[in-house]
């Protein structure tokens, strides 16, 4: 009677364990797939990609005009107006061309420890003074564009004002004008369910093989994330250069459609991850 009422005993213990595991199993299952559903890329894509460049680079327009209009690309620059007025029809044609013209403030300012930032330096500035770059710069993109910048690049990726214990962020002034601000020299994707669009991750791609990139677009296409990458000149090589045959290559592998990645730009992108958000997706 003993060894009967053990062995149902431990039955019973097994079942309840086996239970247990199944039920917790299944609940794991269904989290994942809650986190899996819990957002969707247009068009049945699995990722975003977004390419960014800075500071309004003659490059820009002398070599990305023509590359971009021949791989279909659409891409985000995030201006200077002073730079933009060097080669203003140029830039008036890759706006009509349905790229996105971002801010960059009206004279990058940027840390004094940089000797070229000396006049403008970020530890000597207010957030005043930053809010009068920001709409002075929309205001002048406008003038010569013919459209008032929605998102921001952070100029050397510095969020800053002041220094010591008088230092701020200007962080939440981005959140308050633009719809995105862009950082820069970051180490990874942004998770569209919880990325605060006024600190969008960007990975530096100046200066990167195709090869060195793909690593970077296969895992967010695993994790179902949303890469910026951000670049300065368009040639061949050199300082801050964003390599044509990088470009094109990553280019044509968005161009394949099983790898299902959805190139943009930042604002279109950012304006997806509001809507989704608001509509509880």
């Amino acid at each position: 009677m003993f060894l009967k009422r053990r062995n149902l005993n431990r039955r019973v213990f097994l079942g309840g364990v086996l239970g247990c595991v199944t039920a917790w199993l299944f609940f794991a299952g269904d989290v994942r797939a809650q986190a899996d559903g819990a957002f969707e890329w247009p068009a049945d894509n699995v990722m975003a990609l977004s390419l960014s460049f800075d500071d309004a680079r003659t490059s820009q327009v002398d070599v990305g005009l023509d590359l971009f209009d021949r791989t279909g690309g659409l891409v985000t620059f995030f201006v200077v107006p002073g730079a933009v007025e060097q080669r203003l029809d140029g830039w008036r044609r890759m706006r009509a061309a349905g790229h996105e013209i971002g801010n960059h403030t009206l004279t990058h300012p940027c840390t004094g420890n940089f000797s070229w930032a000396r006049d403008k330096a970020l530890e000597s500035y207010t957030r005043q003074a930053m809010r009068h770059e920001l709409t002075a710069a929309n205001r002048r993109i406008e003038e010569l564009l013919g459209v008032t910048p929605a998102v921001f690049a952070y100029p050397c990726g510095q969020t800053f004002v002041g220094r010591g214990v008088e230092t701020l962020s200007y962080v939440p002034l981005v959140a308050e004008l633009f719809l995105a601000g862009r950082g820069w020299l970051d180490e990874a994707p942004n998770d569209p369910t919880f990325v605060d669009l006024a600190q969008v991750l960007a990975i530096e791609m100046d200066g990167k093989t195709f090869e060195e990139l793909l690593p970077v677009l296969e895992q967010a296409a695993a994790d179902g994330k949303w890469v910026v990458l951000a670049g300065h000149e368009i040639g061949d090589g050199g300082a801050q250069t964003t390599r044509v045959d990088t470009l094109e290559r990553l280019i044509r592998y968005v161009n394949e459609p099983s790898n299902h990645v959805w190139l943009a730009p930042v604002g279109t992108v950012s304006r997806y991850v509001v809507e989704q958000r608001s509509s509880g997706r």
